[in-house]
């Protein structure tokens, strides 16, 4: 489960529309809104330089928030969507949707790999290929895992390790209703194999050649 869900300051913009978000950005704010529950949308400002640093540190969309504004009652949100500019690649818009404790939502969570000191597979110089990094997931806003565990130390080369081998969190299962690949151990790429490489003489062709100089054969 997630740990301590982190506080997020935010202020009321008093201003709606393109000159407010203008006038917030050229005051080192970043621009948002805040919509759902049973409340009206409430727009906000956050500061710059705390977003990007929190942006850079990722799972900035996959964490749960206490959002702070002065005047207004806490409330647990989530990010839905980072609008950035074209060029630079900095944030210029944030939405955040209310959450209920008991909410549902989808989300992406990393996976992690358990058991590669024991994989037998690994061992024989196999390698790790972790198909999805992250598996979308439906959780509960209260109950956000940090992760989720493939384990691989029973895997063979060849052998896959699919979403049914996981131990999911309480509350939480897959947004896809079948079983799919997490990780394999695959061979190594660069492992040919000898009956490829290797002919029989047998099996080569002769061709008759000239003889050297001029020379003219036997009859």
């Amino acid at each position: 489960m997630a740990g301590e869900i982190p506080d997020l300051i935010a202020f009321e913009r008093t201003g709606t529309g393109k000159g407010a978000a203008r006038q917030a950005r050229r005051d080192g704010m970043v621009p948002g809104i805040v919509f759902g529950g049973d409340a009206d949308p409430l727009p906000i400002n956050l500061d710059f330089n705390k977003l990007l640093t929190m942006l850079r540190k990722g799972r900035f969309k996959a964490t749960l928030f206490n959002m702070k504004v002065e005047g207004h009652d806490d409330v647990r949100v989530i990010c839905r969507d980072v609008q950035r500019h074209v060029v630079k690649d900095l944030p210029t818009h944030v939405d955040f949707m209310r959450l209920k404790r008991t909410t549902k939502i989808n989300l992406f969570i990393n996976v992690e790999v358990g058991g590669e000191e024991e994989c037998p597979g690994l061992k024989k110089g196999g390698t790790l290929n972790l198909v999805r990094p992250e598996v979308e997931l439906v959780v509960t806003a209260a109950d956000i895992p940090e992760s989720i565990t493939v384990d691989i130390s029973e895997l063979e080369i060849g052998d896959n390790a699919t979403i049914a081998n996981v131990k999911l969190p309480a509350g939480c299962t897959p947004v896809i209703d079948r079983d799919f690949v997490i990780a394999q151990v695959s061979a190594p790429s660069g492992l040919a194999s000898s009956s490829d490489d290797d002919v029989d003489a047998d099996e080569v062709p002769t061709t008759e050649m000239d003889p050297p100089n001029g020379e003219q054969a036997d009859d």
